[in-house]
């Protein structure tokens, strides 16, 4: 039982992680018809100044939270604006590669300030419970208590805000917000700067439960993109259900696999999550929030 409550924490906290980098994708996407794959490099540039400031410099953890989280709105600004508006109109397997390119040449600059080592965050979650037998960290507890949060917020801002409800118009049909007065170019901008954000914050979480940033943190937020499109690229909802699929089935991978499928090899749950996009791509082919229109890349 202390063995299947342990696998349960850990797959909730996984989840929630890729739950926040999922929403930055689905935001972006619905925003600007434009799956991104640059959502890694925002990932781990957020992670990586978080470390910076907070472990390296030796300042506030939420003061460098802040700072990284700044950072990491500016860099998705920078890339919408100088890189991305220019494609508007373009073919979207153009821009998706476009954005490849981008996360690599973001990938490498930061990789290259990291360095080989892990970098500490100065987490303030050290602390762990025992709870039956299974151990609860606190940077768990966190992480799915600060995904929770974070989501109910950008629900409600989509919801109530008049500039969310420009942004779901501007999803819903472009030319229709443009003939109602509404700044698709604001509305594309502050997609990527929300999606920026949130990334830095998962970067922050990767961090604290991973023992630091690493140059190999960028993976683990690539395994965000199985979860949106498990759960249908176009839906928030769905980014969230696909997050808890992904999350709990490489947990319970990582947890049951060893001792009883060992033949499968050491690292068969990094795995399970592209083999759960796989099958639920086989039944479902939209995912299972997706609209059935989604143009695929």
């Amino acid at each position: 039982m202390s063995q299947f409550l342990q696998a349960t924490v850990n797959g909730l906290s996984l989840a929630a992680v890729y739950a926040l980098i999922a929403v930055g994708f689905v935001v972006i996407y619905k925003s600007t018809q434009v799956l991104s794959f640059a959502q890694p490099a925002l990932v781990v540039t957020g992670a990586y100044f978080v470390a910076y400031f907070g472990f390296t410099l030796g300042w506030n953890f939420w003061v460098a939270l802040g700072l990284a989280v700044l950072i990491a709105i500016g860099v998705g600004l920078t890339v919408e604006r100088a890189a991305l508006r220019p494609m508007i109109g373009k073919p979207v397997f153009s821009v998706a590669i476009l954005t490849i390119g981008l996360d690599v040449a973001i990938r490498t600059v930061i990789n290259d300030l990291i360095g080989v080592d892990f970098l500490g965050v100065g987490s303030p979650w050290l602390g762990q419970w025992d709870w039956g037998g299974a151990f609860i960290r606190h940077a768990q507890v966190a992480t799915i208590v600060i995904t929770i949060v974070l989501v109910i917020a950008v629900m409600a801002f989509f919801q109530y805000s008049r500039l969310g409800l420009a942004m779901r118009a501007a999803a819903f049909d472009q030319e229709v917000a443009l003939a109602q007065g509404i700044s698709v170019a604001v509305v594309f901008a502050v997609a990527w700067g929300m999606a920026g954000g949130l990334a830095a914050v998962a970067g922050m979480l990767i961090g604290t439960g991973f023992a630091g940033v690493s140059a190999g943190t960028a993976f683990v937020a690539l395994k965000a993109l199985p979860a949106i499109v498990v759960g249908g690229i176009d839906s928030l909802p769905g980014a969230l259900v696909g997050s808890l699929i992904v999350g709990m089935a490489e947990a319970y991978a990582a947890t049951y696999q060893a001792g009883n499928f060992d033949f499968l090899g050491a690292s068969f749950s990094q795995v399970v999550p592209w083999l759960v996009m796989f099958v639920v791509l086989l039944v479902r082919p939209y995912g299972l929030f997706g609209t059935k229109e989604v143009e695929r890349v």
